[in-house]
């Protein structure tokens, strides 16, 4: 059976990491965002059609045209021009019934399982407040008779997630449908104009969900999966004196230096350097190439690779991007005092993460001087720096007037 998976947006919502790579290759556990999406789909599809726009050619590098067995073909959207728009693009490629899919979700495997048995149908997750998301209205068999979006009065509890399952009798209704509002073609009009014809149904989930849309959703997503590691993995070096508890994973030519103190679920990458001294917490991925050095203590973080951590720093519930050097004594500050919800600047205005402890969101290149601190869901963009001693209490980014 043959997926479609959407992967052309440019994902303005996860600046600043998204600058410098597509939302598809962003990392957890030292692993592309898109891999994690294929493991559940490996045995269930075998081909998958993703649908490319921005920074196409970095995804075709990395992907190939296989992973574990399932064919990857590339379609490009030349132009976002909405869900319903890039749907079509996989027509000249669709041999019979396909799953259709956001790329930057998460779906679980128990729940694609189920949703490939219906001819025309939909993954829908009850959730407590519905007046956020698109709402389906169905009948008692969960047949779909409307979608509202944003719905000010209770529609139902059952929202829609981004993932379908289709004929292709589903490319004539797109072609059929007018842009929204937004000036978008909308694969929910697509939907709605199917479901008044034939049978349309709606599954509700019973394992994940797992939008990416905010930077920070990479932690969650980490926190989600780390702790089911199972299976501790040492190809590189322990020095004497190196305690590892819990289930921690070693790459290759990598040293844990004595004093070290690293505490599971951990990943640590390839040619690593980690100690002195230090103490790595759970949840925490070190991609390739990278340095802890003495006195660091990172928690529940991502690290990517080629990147810096020198003696005495502090890197709790953050994202650190590639080539990055955080200076000497670097505090990332990562609860607020009045226990509120950590709150981050999207697009010129304060977004609340949910988050009770989310450190700094570091991009491609950046550095901090020794002795810098930054404030909670703080963003430095890529190739920023700060200098000696500063306190970070708004994004450093090279024009706000862009953003």
């Amino acid at each position: 059976m043959q997926a479609v998976i959407m992967v052309a947006g440019k994902s303005t919502r996860t600046y600043p990491l998204t600058l410098t790579r597509p939302k598809p290759l962003l990392p957890f556990m030292n692993r592309p965002l898109i891999e994690h999406s294929l493991d559940q789909m490996v045995g269930i599809f075998d081909e998958v059609i993703l649908i490319v726009g921005y920074m196409k050619e970095s995804i075709e590098q990395v992907m190939g045209d296989d992973y574990r067995g399932i064919k990857i073909v590339y379609q490009e959207q030349k132009e976002q021009l909405g869900t319903g728009h890039a749907i079509l693009q996989a027509k000249p490629h669709i041999r019979g019934r396909f799953v259709a899919m956001n790329g930057d979700d998460l779906f679980a495997r128990q729940d694609l399982e189920q949703l490939v048995r219906l001819e025309n149908g939909a993954l829908v997750k009850r959730v407590k407040d519905p007046s956020l998301y698109g709402v389906y209205k169905v009948d008692e068999q969960n047949r779909v008779l409307e979608l509202v979006e944003k719905p000010k009065e209770f529609v139902s509890d059952l929202v829609n997630i981004g993932c379908y399952s289709f004929t292709p009798d589903i490319f004539t209704k797109i072609e059929h449908t007018k842009p929204s509002v937004r000036g978008e073609i909308e694969i929910v009009d697509a939907i709605l104009e199917t479901a008044r014809e034939t049978e349309f149904k709606v599954l509700p989930i019973q394992g994940f969900w797992l939008p990416t849309g905010f930077a920070w959703d990479l932690l969650k997503h980490q926190e989600k999966f780390m702790p089911e590691m199972t299976e501790s993995l040492t190809y590189g070096d322990i020095e004497p004196g190196a305690k590892i508890h819990g289930v921690v994973q070693i790459g290759k030519n990598s040293t844990i230096k004595s004093g070290a103190y690293i505490e599971g679920p951990v990943i640590i990458g390839e040619n690593c350097v980690i100690g002195p001294n230090c103490y790595i917490r759970g949840n925490t991925s070190v991609g390739n190439n990278c340095r802890i050095g003495h006195g660091v203590e990172i928690k529940n973080s991502i690290l990517m690779d080629n990147s810096v951590v020198s003696h005495l720093c502090y890197v709790g519930d953050t994202v650190i991007g590639t080539n990055c050097n955080l200076g000497g004594g670097t505090i990332t500050a990562n609860k607020r005092h009045d226990d509120e919800p950590v709150q981050s600047m999207i697009k010129g205005k304060l977004v609340n993460t949910e988050r009770l402890k989310l450190g700094a969101i570091i991009s491609d290149g950046s550095q901090t001087g020794i002795h810098t601190s930054l404030y909670p869901g703080r963003k430095l963009w890529p190739g920023m720096s700060t200098l000696p001693g500063e306190v970070v209490k708004k994004d450093i980014m090279p024009d706000e007037s862009e953003w």
